[in-house]
């Protein structure tokens, strides 16, 4: 019987080292969870925030451009006469 016991303790103290090691995986999981969700959120206003530098750069380019910089004249050209087709479509959708 006293080998019985002894097996039973010793089952015991690793149950309770077991419980302890899975508390401590738990209390990790949820540090990385908030970490991950922090991380992400950092990710999306960096995704927001190069869009928008990408539109300011773009309208600082087509400004150059109406400016008489040469460099993107080509641009500026093909875009304004982008706007006056849709306006002319526009027109002619409200003309019908």
């Amino acid at each position: 019987m006293n080998g019985l016991s002894e097996i039973i303790d010793s089952l015991e103290h690793k149950f309770s080292k077991l419980l302890l090691k899975m508390e401590s995986l738990e209390q990790r999981n949820q540090e990385l969870q908030n970490e991950l969700s922090k991380s992400t959120a950092v990710i999306h206003r960096q995704k927001d925030e190069i869009t928008a530098l990408q539109a300011q750069y773009e309208n600082l380019k087509m400004a150059n451009s109406l400016l008489g910089s040469e460099e993107n004249k080509r641009e500026t050209k093909l875009k304004i006469n982008s706007l006056i087709r849709e306006i002319d479509y526009c027109i002619a959708q409200l003309s019908e």
